[in-house]
């Protein structure tokens, strides 16, 4: 099917489009939950059917705050995604983490403040998904494998991952907050696109790439959006070179979290709001 593919690629601040992808179609699936954050381009790279998704929309009009994760992770899922690889820009919380390194994260500590929709199951259906490891490490081991193949490309694996609303940037003393409780990184769109994506039962895993030393060096500049533009080229040539790789790498393979929702529903059978089951119906036919 032209409008199918089960490979995910969500772009992040530079990326809004996938280089050397060969264009079917171009959907914008209407969910549940509303549209995504622009239209979901589907074409074949590599012989492998992907499906691209700018995460702020092309030409970046949603702040971190106002994406449409749930649409997203839900029209990707419609889609017939079983892997998503996230990028996404981040300021770095350590010294050997330069601008323009790239970081695998294997951890993330939420620094949101809870006004982002971050779940699909609410409204008389609760669900507690298991979230103890946020990523997938089958696709951490193939970006791994991949990375090793792209000359240059430094990349700093098993990090920690701060996700803060912004859309300002980190004041000083955040900075440091964030670095002495285990932070490595801080960005401000994983969460909660991740958590949806494992509520969606799609293996996620997000490359990140480094603009900045955010606020923490006391005698250096404080990021601003200047420094980061002066990065995000270059990253986002660094990540078609990635991708070039890895997307050969990828849509092979059991999906390993197939059907785990089903064993974590709490609500009683009786009581589960039949509208909620009606939305749910569409991102995880037969499960309820």
């Amino acid at each position: 099917m032209a409008e199918s593919a089960k490979i995910g690629i969500i772009g992040g601040s530079g990326l809004y489009g996938l280089e050397g992808l060969r264009v079917e179609t171009e959907v914008t699936p209407e969910t549940p939950w509303g549209k995504p954050s622009d239209a979901i381009v589907i074409g074949e790279y590599a012989g492998k059917r992907v499906a691209f998704l700018s995460r702020h929309g092309r030409g970046h009009v949603y702040s971190p705050s106002e994406v449409p994760f749930r649409a997203n992770i839900a029209a990707l899922k419609m889609l017939g995604v079983e892997q998503i690889i996230a990028f996404s820009a981040v300021g770095s919380l350590r010294e050997e983490i330069a601008p323009r390194d790239f970081v695998l994260p294997v951890q993330i500590i939420d620094r949101t403040k809870g006004i982002r929709a971050s779940t699909y199951f609410e409204n008389g259906v609760v669900v507690h998904a298991t979230f103890g490891d946020p990523f997938d490490g089958q696709l951490a081991t193939l970006v791994k494998q991949a990375a090793a193949r792209v000359n240059g490309l430094k990349l700093h694996a098993d990090k920690v991952v701060v996700c803060m609303e912004g859309p300002a940037f980190s004041t000083r003393a955040e900075s440091q907050l964030y670095r002495s409780i285990g932070g490595d990184i801080i960005n401000m769109s994983v969460l909660p696109e991740a958590k949806l994506a494992r509520e969606a039962e799609i293996p996620y895993q997000m490359i990140c790439m480094s603009t900045d030393y955010d606020a923490w060096k006391e005698h250096e500049e404080a990021v601003t959006t200047e420094l980061v533009i002066g990065h995000l080229n270059a990253n986002a040539e660094s990540a078609r070179k990635l991708l070039a790789e890895l997307i050969p790498l990828l849509g092979e393979g059991a999906n390993p979290l197939k059907g785990s929702i089903k064993n974590a529903v709490i609500t009683a059978p009786e009581k589960r709001n039949p509208e909620q089951l009606k939305k749910l119906a569409k991102l995880l036919p037969g499960t309820f």
